[in-house]
């Protein structure tokens, strides 16, 4: 169990005492709360996952070694799971993407598993999720042509086990796409000002 304390950039670690002080935070990793000063980190990641503890210090008036224990400790807890780049897949080549509904011939659990278990080893593939309604499986597949998503049907998603139906939609225009949700840091807005009251 590890407790940070953070006054003025400066950090301590307790291991067998909780401290709470107004000025502080306490963190109890894997399970903690996030505070306002995490939040600001994770916005600034978010919109730049390469900005190094010193830049992000210099935005939010920390030591770098602050930041550095705050993003660990975020990243420890699983709050902060990798850090990868961007693809432009239009810029590759790939400038197609398909909605694909599976809506399988059964739901039993041997089945959903066995086709859990193929589609994951689908190339085209960059999404999969087992959904609510009238079908079963969404995915996202990026094409280059109207002719490699004939190839990918054929080859890769008909020959999915226990496959009843598949439709199909291409998306026309991508009118937004986000790595994280506005709404996180909103919330830890709204969550801070009712603290206040």
């Amino acid at each position: 169990m590890i407790f940070v304390l953070e006054k003025n950039g400066a950090l301590y670690a307790e291991n067998d005492h909780l401290f709470n002080f107004g000025w502080g935070f306490v963190m109890n990793s894997p399970n903690f709360e996030t505070d306002d000063v995490d939040f600001r980190i994770l916005k600034l990641l978010v919109s730049d996952g390469r900005s190094t503890d010193v830049a992000l210090g210099e935005q939010l008036g920390l030591s770098s070694t602050a930041v550095a224990r705050r993003r660990r400790i975020m990243e420890e807890a699983g709050v902060i799971t990798g850090y990868r780049a961007q693809l432009s897949m239009e810029a590759l080549g790939f400038s197609g993407v398909v909605l694909v509904m599976i809506e399988l011939r059964s739901q039993a659990e041997q089945h959903l598993n066995e086709f859990e278990r193929e589609v994951i080893k689908c190339p085209s593939m960059s999404y999969c999720g087992f959904i609510s309604g009238d079908t079963d499986f969404m995915l996202i597949v990026h094409v280059s042509s109207l002719d490699e998503y004939d190839n990918i049907y054929r080859k890769e998603l008909s020959n999915l086990p226990h496959v009843a139906k598949i439709r199909s939609s291409f998306v026309l225009r991508e009118v937004a796409q986000r790595s994280s949700i506005p709404a996180i840091f909103e919330r830890s807005r709204a969550g801070k000002s009712r603290r206040m009251r």
